[in-house]
């Protein structure tokens, strides 16, 4: 299991500088709601950082983040943002067991091929300490493709995901939302985010 696609590792290296300047005008719009679910300086992986403006808001919140992304541009990019060292980790390398109390994924899982996902899911789950969080968004639509810059994208139905989710590990409960969003590609479409907690 590789967790990654190449061709989108590969945009992500050539356009770190550009790429990591966008979307300077916030972080995502569902972390703090996240975040005001777990306790005071609870531990924090992020997965796919990017530029690090989500993981600069929640050290600003106290918490104990340790940012990640697959791609060492952007990695370190995100490090001179957040005043820390930033691991390069692809998802498939995640091995840790039962250590953080939430995994934050905004906007990355979704370039994880379809056959891949199950193997990251469970992963997170085990990463996990017994009770943690775990956020996800992906962009909705059914299918698989790539966009005008050549990424992947698995493109999951809320239905889609909720079953790749149930069948990847065992989460006690699991919240589930679709809205409508953009993306650096500048096209709006749906988008699905979920919510799951490993059982305590």
């Amino acid at each position: 299991m590789s967790g990654y696609d190449a061709r989108t590792l590969a945009f992500y290296a050539a356009e770190a500088p550009v790429y990591s300047a966008s979307g300077s005008s916030g972080v995502s719009r569902h972390l703090d709601g996240f975040l005001d679910r777990l306790p005071a300086g609870a531990e924090i992986l992020e997965l796919g950082c990017g530029g690090g403006r989500d993981a600069a808001h929640m050290i600003a919140r106290g918490f104990a983040v340790d940012p990640t992304d697959g791609v060492a541009e952007i990695a370190a990019k995100a490090e001179a943002k957040v005043g820390r060292p930033v691991r390069v980790m692809r998802f498939g390398e995640l091995a840790d067991v039962c250590r953080y109390d939430a995994i934050w994924a905004s906007a990355s899982l979704l370039h994880v091929p379809r056959a891949d996902l199950p193997d990251v899911l469970a992963r997170i789950h085990r990463a996990l300490k017994p009770g943690g969080l775990h956020f996800a968004s992906y962009k909705g639509g059914g299918r698989e493709g790539r966009d005008r810059f050549g990424r992947y994208f698995n493109y999951f139905t809320r239905e889609e995901l909720e079953s790749v989710y149930r069948e990847a590990a065992r989460w006690d409960w699991l919240d589930l939302a679709e809205g409508l969003g953009g993306g650096y590609d500048g096209v709006q479409g749906p988008w699905v985010q979920i919510t799951v907690r490993r059982p305590a």
